[in-house]
């Protein structure tokens, strides 16, 4: 039907930073001070913060491993920001062998480190792993944060994804995004034979773990904007079907069975509604469907493929692709339908378009000139920038806060996915034990 089964991929809702929320219990002790130290994200030339992690304090030999691992993927967090240079352990004067003692400023000054992050993790009596930390304004030589956490000791990575939003945060003015999963498509096997499944792994790469079996294809998975469900697409010896997944509690529903091809479910903002293209006759049109009552509604009446839908973060517009005007092109219309204006204007064809959580970029993929590109505009069609480009990119998909982006480029023998932020700053892998393609970014878990 298009590129990549004319995907496109979104999800997020933005929260108040509910630190603990599902990692167990915690204590937060808000410390803050007046910061001279701050994260201005914007375009153009940029330097990054330069801030020095040491590894964190264990409460016993036992904890050791564990609060070495927390400030590690601390720092990799940070650093795959972009937002921030982790400066070499090498470079410290000072050894911090205390959680609660005040730093020696004058010795991080030294090292150019404007920013400060220090804690430690200990194992409690009852079992439940205790993980605290500090964030110090060097520049100013005051704390600006201090946090504490209690959880299971399984549970020790999320927590460094929780203070590394904290951190982000603090330092930012925006949410952060490290404490979110990624749902995609791992495909194994020969590329004739190609074993297709959903698969959920952390942000980072990390804990990959599969949700189906490989037994029917599964394509376009897409995450609600509020909640931890998936709908995505199969199609086995039935009739192409549309299903709902919880990812939490493994619930599986089919929304339901359709004749001919179905293409790119999505939530609507409210997680209340899935629009898709529906194919008859050669046409697609985009339609919506009540989940609670399951009545369809359709969108679009054309003579043309109109696919890719995706709703503005307030509900109130979709934006989707159609080839109506003789290529492929970005249009939007009313979410309830009706008369759609064209937004693409540039060389080439563009496809799955994405909205943005914040509701100021569309995010999308253009082919032309022998390559694919990922690429921004605003909702109005200006202000069009490429981030990336390719042998094969495609199929967008947006960070919880609304600042990077995830996508998958096809080379090499099968695909693998990126994330590069919306300047088009820091492109890096993001690693996976096999190929993998059509990435959709979970809300954050708190």
């Amino acid at each position: 039907m298009t590129l990549w089964h004319r995907q496109n991929i979104a999800m997020t809702r933005r929260r108040a930073l509910a630190l603990g929320a599902a990692a167990g219990g915690l204590t937060l002790l808000p410390r803050y001070a007046a910061a001279q130290t701050h994260v201005e994200i914007s375009g153009g030339n940029f330097q990054p913060l330069p801030i020095a992690i040491p590894k964190f304090v264990g409460g016993a030999p036992t904890d050791s491993d564990t609060a070495a691992g927390v400030s590690q993927i601390i720092a990799a967090n940070l650093q795959r920001s972009g937002l921030f240079a982790p400066i070499d352990p090498a470079a410290y004067i000072e050894t911090i062998s205390s959680v609660d003692a005040v730093p020696r400023f004058p010795d991080w000054r030294t090292i150019n480190a404007q920013a400060l992050v220090t804690g430690g993790v200990t194992q409690q009596s009852d079992g439940r792993l205790k993980a605290e930390f500090r964030l110090w304004d060097v520049l100013a030589g005051q704390q600006l944060a201090g946090q504490q956490y209690f959880t299971t000791p399984d549970n020790w990575r999320r927590i460094a994804h929780i203070i590394s939003d904290a951190i982000y945060e603090r330092l930012t003015g925006d949410k952060g995004y490290f404490d979110s999963r990624v749902v995609f498509i791992d495909e194994t096997g020969p590329a004739e034979r190609r074993i297709k499944r959903l698969a959920i792994m952390d942000q980072d790469g990390a804990n990959v773990r599969y949700l189906t079996r490989g037994d029917d294809l599964v394509v376009t998975p897409r995450f609600s904007p509020n909640s931890q469900e998936l709908t995505y697409m199969a199609f086995g010896s039935e009739d192409p079907r549309v299903l709902l997944l919880n990812i939490d509690t493994g619930q599986r529903e089919v929304v339901g069975n359709f004749p001919g091809m179905t293409f790119s479910p999505r939530f609507s903002p409210d997680g209340q509604r899935v629009v898709m293209s529906l194919e008859q006759n050669g046409v697609a049109n985009i339609y919506s469907m009540d989940l609670h009552s399951r009545t369809t509604t359709r969108l679009t009446d054309s003579a043309a493929i109109d696919t890719s839908p995706s709703y503005a973060p307030d509900g109130s517009r979709i934006v989707f692709e159609s080839d109506r005007g003789g290529t492929q092109q970005i249009y939007m219309m009313s979410a309830g339908g009706g008369a759609a204006n064209r937004l693409s204007f540039g060389e080439g064809r563009y496809s799955t378009p994405v909205w943005s959580p914040r509701g100021d970029y569309i995010a999308f993929t253009r082919q032309g000139g022998g390559g694919f590109a990922i690429g921004v505009m605003k909702p109005d069609g200006t202000g069009e920038r490429i981030l990336t480009e390719g042998f094969h990119n495609e199929g967008p998909t947006w960070a919880p806060n609304g600042l990077y982006l995830m996508f998958f480029r096809n080379g090499g023998g099968g695909s693998k996915i990126f994330m590069v932020d919306i300047f088009g700053r820091g492109e890096f892998p993001v690693p996976n034990p096999s190929f993998a393609s059509d990435p959709t970014w979970s809300p954050l878990l708190g």
